[in-house]
């Protein structure tokens, strides 16, 4: 499977001179930053999304906090498809790397299922 095909959400797509000029293009069905409003209380989340070397991405920021779980679920379920997991990261402190300090991540490889625990370990 692959992200949603994202031309769906051209309506949120940032198609302004600094996006272009940062990424090359807008976006395409599997890339792009968009900005669409957090479900909880209206303001802006910004997406940005992309697909390559085996894995699909998309990053979520919020200017006042980082997005709670709610905002995470709802662009899951708008990034990526109903049949999909998707995956927040914690890795080694040695591994972190924070550009934004409002910022949250959903990853999913492309190759290969993500494992998951029994069905009774997850409440």
């Amino acid at each position: 499977m692959s992200v949603r095909d994202l031309r769906a959400w051209d309506e949120y797509r940032d198609r302004s001179p600094q996006v272009v000029g940062m990424y090359g293009s807008a976006g395409d069905e599997t890339c792009g930053v968009f900005h669409m409003p957090s479900p909880i209380d209206g303001q802006t989340l910004t997406i940005v999304a992309s697909s390559g070397e085996g894995w699909d991405h998309v990053s979520v920021s919020r200017t006042n906090r980082c997005p709670n779980w709610p905002e995470m679920e709802f662009i899951k379920r708008r990034f990526f498809q109903d049949g999909e997991m998707a995956m927040q990261l914690h890795v080694p402190i040695t591994k972190h790397i924070s550009v934004h300090p409002n910022c949250l991540h959903l990853w999913r490889p492309q190759k290969e299922q993500i494992p998951l625990p029994p069905e009774w370990m997850v409440a």
